[in-house]
């Protein structure tokens, strides 16, 4: 069985009247891709400034690597990387100067934090841009530095919150790709976006906050199934007699139709033939019908399911 790498239990956050966390519980294990998912106000925020000691909290505790996590814990401290949304580096100083800077608050040995930040630039793909100064690097180019900068240490645990807002493709795959080999290379990971299917890609494990509660946690397979929608099933159809609609609604697992602009949608809960089903009554009515598609659902379907909310809106 896993290490548990953090262990937060009812923690509890207040601001006057609001409660920004309501007793929150979360363990995650070493070696984990942990996505933390909430739409605006869920308390990812919060919840990763207590983490880091960086917010006094109520009630409740929180231990990193096992042991209690307090503003003056140096030795845990060390082992942390943190990559925030906002990217922070030194406009002064050059794309190497910047990483030496931020791997030498924990690497004092000279020879050991040369040889870390030139791990770092080349894992990040910085080898021609290192006496660029920040200003002059593209959007993409910055996030990389950024990413460079928390991790440069060699950290056991990495937050990185948001890495990918408004990059461009080729730097956002760069940038998924880096995060899978750190996690190879023995790294625990924590990850927030907005971007679901970069949750799909990456996260081992997801949990989804809302109202600074914990409201569902699991794989993704697990999440898919706890919402409703388990298939829907997509045909081009230009004429549907509503006797054959009716029918097809009352179907086995299917709990919802809509037929409009020559597109038929069913909706499925459950159930391991319902293509074939459908087709079956099309095809018995002698309908002619065009293409045919199914979609099992996305993170995203879980997430609307279970929230209510899109995911998409920016949390401050």
């Amino acid at each position: 069985m896993e290490n548990t790498v953090i262990k937060i239990e009812n923690l509890v956050k207040r601001y006057g009247e609001l409660i920004a966390l309501d007793h929150l519980n979360l363990e995650i294990r070493e070696g984990e891709v942990f996505g933390l998912l909430g739409p605006n106000g869920s308390g990812k925020t919060t919840t990763i400034n207590c983490l880091l000691s960086l917010l006094a909290y109520d009630k409740g505790s929180i231990e990193i690597f096992g042991k209690p996590m307090t503003p003056t814990a140096y030795d845990i401290k060390q082992q942390i990387g943190i990559i925030m949304q906002d990217v922070a580096v030194f406009d002064e100083l050059t794309v190497y100067e910047n990483i030496d800077y931020f791997c030498g608050l924990y690497i004092p040995d000279k020879a050991k934090r040369k040889q870390y930040v030139e791990d770092a630039i080349r894992f990040v793909g910085l080898e021609d841009f290192i006496k660029f100064r920040p200003k002059k690097l593209s959007g993409g180019l910055l996030r990389r530095l950024n990413i460079a900068c928390g991790i440069a240490h060699k950290p056991r645990l990495i937050i990185l919150d948001e890495p990918t807002v408004a990059v461009d493709p080729q730097s956002r795959n760069k940038i998924l790709e880096g995060i899978e080999e750190l996690n190879r290379s023995g790294a625990t990971i924590i990850y927030t976006s907005h971007y679901m299917e970069e949750v799909e890609q990456i996260c081992t494990r997801i949990a989804i906050m809302d109202k600074g509660k914990k409201i569902a946690e699991g794989t993704k397979e697990e999440l898919k199934r706890m919402i409703k929608n388990t298939e829907t099933v997509s045909i081009e159809i230009l004429e549907l007699p509503e006797q054959v609609h009716e029918a097809i609604g009352k179907l086995p697992h299917v709990y919802n139709t809509e037929y409009s602009e020559g597109k038929l949608t069913v909706f499925c809960s459950g159930g391991k033939h319902n293509l074939i089903r459908i087709l079956d009554v099309l095809q018995k009515n002698d309908l002619i019908f065009g293409r045919v598609y199914t979609e099992l659902p996305t993170l995203n379907d879980v997430f609307l399911e279970i929230t209510g909310k899109a995911l998409r809106d920016k949390e401050g």
